[in-house]
């Protein structure tokens, strides 16, 4: 196969020169380039560097919720921060929050394909974005016997204040 400008196309993971007649490499499935081409190391635009990022292992399947922001940055914040793991997001409006006055307002549900879903989980899972969790048993629950008797205290101990100062 050749490029529309009659170059000849070459895979450049197995470095063998018109390896099929699509756009991908028959043996490895690589998309072909021009043979001799340079690399391109930096990317040709912003959508191209955000795409250069994916894991191509997390795209297939259906697009599942993941995560929810309460706005449209906060949900951008969330949707860079897979994007650095490698997973694609895309943005969805919570359902009847679709006011047209207010398009940017309103909570967004993260979606990604059901192959990164456990990935994005896990990872958000692992950041708490800034929430500090307990450690198991070292808050316990107030006995509620306790509690009772702490309040009925408190209010003698006022009722006597109260009857003195008389």
């Amino acid at each position: 196969m050749s490029s529309s400008k009659g170059e000849p196309l070459g895979c450049p993971s197995c470095d063998t020169e018109e390896p099929g007649g699509g756009p991908f490499c028959a043996s490895c499935g690589t998309p072909l380039v021009v043979v001799g081409s340079e690399p391109i190391d930096a990317p040709l635009s912003e959508a191209h560097g955000r795409a250069r990022k994916i894991d191509p292992s997390y795209t297939e399947g259906r697009l599942v919720r993941v995560a929810g922001g309460r706005n449209q940055p906060e949900a951008e914040f969330i949707q860079g921060l897979l994007l650095e793991e490698g997973v694609p997001s895309v943005l969805r409006r919570t359902a009847g929050f679709d006011v047209p006055d207010f398009l940017a307002a309103g909570p967004r549900d993260v979606m990604v394909p059901e192959a990164g879903a456990e990935v994005a989980i896990a990872l958000l899972r692992d950041l708490r974005m800034g929430i500090a969790e307990p450690a198991p048993g070292s808050a316990k629950d107030p006995n509620p016997l306790v509690l009772v008797a702490a309040v009925l205290g408190t209010g003698a101990v006022a009722a006597l204040v109260a009857y003195l100062s008389l």
